[in-house]
């Protein structure tokens, strides 16, 4: 499974990556939305753990971007703790919230928890002839291939 984690402090990036990685998941990175947003279109990410205050796009402004075209558990992970913070979150298309500093179990466990929804409940759509990588991506089945989102060319 492929979890993306954003936040502009690259400590907590890589002490989340660090605890993913023990669990055996591939740890995509992002310091700001507009990597994020990037990260996404390029690679095939089942969760992402979203930092809300970040510079040139914050994680509010992502996550809604995301759900645009996007189904993808977040779960919002940030250090503002109010009631309203974790309602705005949610509202804007967060699956979870997460306070800092976080427990690192309990972040693996909501981790886990989305991800099940996401795999048993049918909202992960996988397809075995669709092969991604970078901006270029492969549908063996409907035979046409994309490079950054634009047709390329029809197989046949």
């Amino acid at each position: 499974m492929n979890i993306l984690v954003c936040d502009d402090d690259k400590e907590i990036l890589d002490a989340i990556k660090i605890y993913l990685q023990n669990e055996g998941y591939e740890v995509f990175k992002a310091s700001n939305g507009v990597e994020a947003l990037e990260v996404i279109e390029a690679n095939e990410i089942q969760l992402i753990i979203m930092d809300i205050m970040m510079p040139q796009m914050d994680g509010l402004r992502a996550t809604m971007k995301i759900r645009e075209d996007n189904n993808i558990p977040v779960i919002m992970l940030s250090a503002k703790s109010e009631d309203t913070d974790k309602i705005m979150g949610l509202n804007m298309g967060a699956d979870d919230y997460i306070t800092k500093p976080f427990n690192p179990l309990e972040l693996i466990a909501r981790v886990r928890s989305q991800l099940r929804r996401y795999t048993t409940l049918g909202s992960l759509e996988t397809k075995s002839n669709v092969f991604k990588t970078g901006g270029l991506i492969v549908d063996d089945e409907s035979k046409i291939v994309t490079i950054d989102a634009e047709l390329t060319h029809e197989l046949f």
